[in-house]
């Protein structure tokens, strides 16, 4: 099996297709890239630009430059000695638009005799036969029942432009009529909170969950993924969200024979201290990674102090993070996927003796909340559902008898309670503490990235190292990432908002200065905003731009929230406040001094988890456009274009004050060093510097390429007697192209002209 030294995601879009992706190539070969990674590229539906929402598994979106596209990019990647790695999406389909979605259009036509029937995960019986699609408005829904604005147009039913078949003898007569014989019953769209009777991806109507545990399933909706590999087209496969899966061991050890035993990822979110399954796969995408690079990185010294500022800003109420995400996901199991639970309580009430359904489904809402991790893997992940029961008995125990019911059953891994139970605390934890719980917890909104828990601040170099031994050992050929395209900020944004951890004092000024203009209703939460326009501060003089994108990201973040104001209750006069908050931070002159002040803090990060990330175990991932320095926020942000540079070559010698041009330096003779000789990365050593200002470095000796990095700069006025021990011999920093020799080497000598070392034997 062939593996990656590296992988550079692209987006894949209508406006960047297959075609222009092969011809990129060349200059992220010359980069050191390995393999280039692609989004989705299966057809989607029309004009989307993520393309996780796949409306036809058998062919590649011509949209996105189509089957001759791949063979194009393929050619030229075997030209450069470079492999593929391509993102696919076997948890859903989508349905926003039917009559493109062969599949959806029969199901919603034949209903039950479709031959699609087993594709989708509906319970007809929940709705009385009929699948339930909320798409409804307010105003044309009757008290009767009856909707307004519906026609038959072309023989089929319309909905304002939505269009739906009609299944076959059943047209005559008024819409109405008609739609009330359809197997398909269009209804109000805040029913899909409660009533709805088909699995979604989290809680997104317009993408329903396909049932690829069903062999024959499987076998039809990877095809033409199998013929990738078949023809040589395509060297390893990223799962997006295994744990919407039934069964994702077995999937991934289906789909690990039928692409010949080639290459797999997997979209895993692992909680701290939580291990990877013994998958039939290489590892996780890497947010795992992501989390120990930012916490090693940030100063434990300012966790008191910004926990003062949050404290403060809630009015002298501190708050507690496993609190707050408990009833973050309980709302989400009440409300958004109420229906998801609801399902889970019908399966259960089934197999029991008459007790009322809303105390299951309470009692199933409150595991959800206290699940300590995505999901279990049953029966391996035992602990995992005990842990939530003790935790549910502790918050809620009059729930005893309603626990004491369902536990057995969701213990049973055989149980398709229990299996669909698995399948749904990941989408609570997601929507709940991703979506939600990471916007109302600004203390350091660095560390709110997903797979990490804001409530570890910080974590010291052995704990890193630690990390870094069981990675080698158990998933050396795992993805690391630092910037992905669901990231909340982006290495760079993260890596100035860290700096803050240093300056605590002045990030409190800030507030004080701002704080009159934060929103009454949740004052805490411009910390959140500032944060955003302080980590994404740019010199570039196009203030105007990043001022509008920051007034986006702002609303966008309120209403993720949900206390302010929300997606489906918008208040319009605090969404008008947060505009004109994130536009005047943006050109706020004190904002603008702290960045000056910690520039180089900032640089010192930016460099440091560029290079931990790159020559760590596992393998790094750079998403598009990371080898520059880049102030993106959470999509659609982070999905822009990328500005590709004009001159592909880096200078060989880049000054410390041109942070972009030496962040390309670092990253291209770090990858360049991973491709061309990988026996330099075959294990894990941990080296410690001695010193007074030894707990400020992080190095370690990966088998012949030494990795050295400083933590904390601003703390550090002068390295003073701070060494570090290497290996006999002479050594070559690829950052700075000086020469050391082995033993005793002081620290200031080393990072005299950069704050990072990539230290190579001369005569290997």
């Amino acid at each position: 099996m062939r593996t990656p030294t590296s992988t550079y995601r692209l987006q894949i879009t209508p406006t960047f297709t297959l075609h222009d992706a092969a011809s990129r190539l060349e200059y992220l070969h010359d980069l050191g890239v390995d393999w280039v990674y692609l989004s989705p590229i299966l057809a989607a539906v029309p004009g989307s630009e993520h393309g996780y929402d796949v409306i036809d598994h058998g062919r590649i979106d011509p949209a996105r430059g189509g089957a001759d596209g791949l063979a194009t990019l393929s050619r030229e990647a075997r030209r450069l000695g470079m492999g593929i790695l391509v993102d696919i999406v076997p948890n859903h389909m989508g349905v926003a638009l039917p009559h493109e979605n062969a599949a959806w259009w029969d199901l919603l036509r034949l209903g039950r005799k479709s031959p699609y029937a087993e594709w989708f995960d509906v319970d007809w019986d929940a709705g009385d036969g009929r699948l339930r699609i909320p798409v409804v408005g307010d105003d044309d829904l009757g008290a009767d029942g009856a909707i307004d604005n519906l026609t038959i147009v072309d023989d089929e039913l319309r909905y304002h432009d939505n269009r739906y078949p009609i299944a076959p003898g059943t047209g005559e007569g008024t819409p109405q009529q008609v739609h009330d014989r359809q197997h398909y019953e269009l209804i109000g769209w805040r029913r899909a909170d409660h009533d709805l009777n088909y699995r979604r991806f989290f809680g997104i109507n317009t993408l329903a969950a396909v049932r690829v545990e069903d062999p024959a399933v499987f076998d039809a909706t990877h095809r033409e993924v199998g013929r990738w590999f078949d023809e040589g087209l395509v060297d390893g496969l990223r799962i997006d969200h295994p744990d919407g899966l039934r069964d994702p061991a077995g999937y991934l050890e289906r789909l690990r024979e039928l692409i010949g035993g080639a290459f797999i990822v997997v979209e895993k979110i692992l909680e701290p201290g939580e291990r990877l399954e013994p998958w039939a796969c290489e590892g996780t995408t890497g947010y795992d990674t992501l989390g120990v690079i930012d916490r090693v990185l940030t100063d434990p010294d300012g966790e008191g102090p910004l926990g003062d500022v949050d404290t403060h800003l809630r009015g002298g109420e501190a708050i507690e993070w496993h609190d707050l995400i408990h009833d973050t996901k309980r709302a989400i199991a009440d409300h958004t996927l109420g229906s998801e639970v609801h399902r889970i309580g019908r399966e259960i009430v089934g197999q029991l003796q008459q007790p009322p359904s809303e105390q299951i489904d309470d009692a199933l809402a409150e595991l959800l909340a206290c699940f300590p991790v995505y999901r279990s893997y049953l029966p391996s992940g035992e602990t995992h559902l005990r842990a939530a029961e003790q935790e549910a008995r502790r918050r809620r125990p009059e729930l005893g008898d309603q626990l004491d019911q369902v536990m057995p059953i969701l213990g049973d891994p055989q149980n398709p309670a229990a299996l669909r139970f698995q399948q749904t605390s990941g989408m609570v934890m997601a929507k709940g503490v991703e979506d939600t719980a990471f916007y109302r917890y600004p203390r350091l909104t660095s560390l709110n990235e997903v797979g990490g828990d804001p409530s570890i601040f910080s974590m010291d170099v052995e704990e890193f190292h630690r990390e870094m031994r069981h990675r080698q050992q158990e998933w050396p050929d795992a993805m690391n990432a630092l910037s992905t395209h669901d990231t909340k900020r982006s290495e760079d944004v993260r890596a100035r908002i860290t700096t803050l951890a240093q300056f605590p004092d002045r990030w409190r000024a800030v507030i004080d200065h701002l704080e009159h203009e934060f929103p009454e209703g949740d004052k805490a939460f411009g910390n959140l905003v500032l944060q955003a326009v302080y980590g994404s501060w740019s010199h570039d003089g196009n203030t105007a731009d990043r001022a509008d994108r920051l007034a986006e990201y702002a609303v966008k973040a309120a209403r993720e929230a949900s206390i302010i104001t929300t997606w489906t209750a918008n208040d319009a006069e605090v969404e008008i406040q947060l505009r004109r908050l994130a536009t005047d931070a943006a050109s706020d002159d004190r904002i603008g001094r702290l960045v000056v002040e910690t520039n180089r803090a900032w640089a010192s990060n930016v460099l440091a988890a560029k290079l931990l990330s790159i020559t760590i175990p596992g393998f790094p991932d750079l998403y598009q456009g990371s080898e520059q320095v880049g102030d993106s926020l959470v999509d659609p942000d982070n999905r822009r274009p990328v500005e590709w540079p004009a001159d592909t070559t880096p200078p060989a010698h880049p000054a410390a004050a041109d942070l972009g041009a030496l962040k390309t330096h670092v990253v291209r003779e770090a990858l360049r060093l991973r491709r061309d000789r990988p026996e330099l990365f075959t294990r894990y050593e941990a080296l410690r510097a001695s010193g007074e200002k030894g707990h400020h470095v992080l190095a370690f000796d990966r088998g012949g390429s030494i990795t050295v990095v400083g933590r904390f700069s601003s703390a550090v006025d002068s390295w003073g007697a701070t060494e570090i021990a290497i290996p006999p011999g002479n050594w070559r920093d690829l950052v700075s192209h000086r020469t050391f020799s082995g033993g005793q080497v002081d620290v200031a000598e080393l990072f005299d002209e950069h704050p990072v070392a990539l230290l190579v034997a001369e005569d290997s």
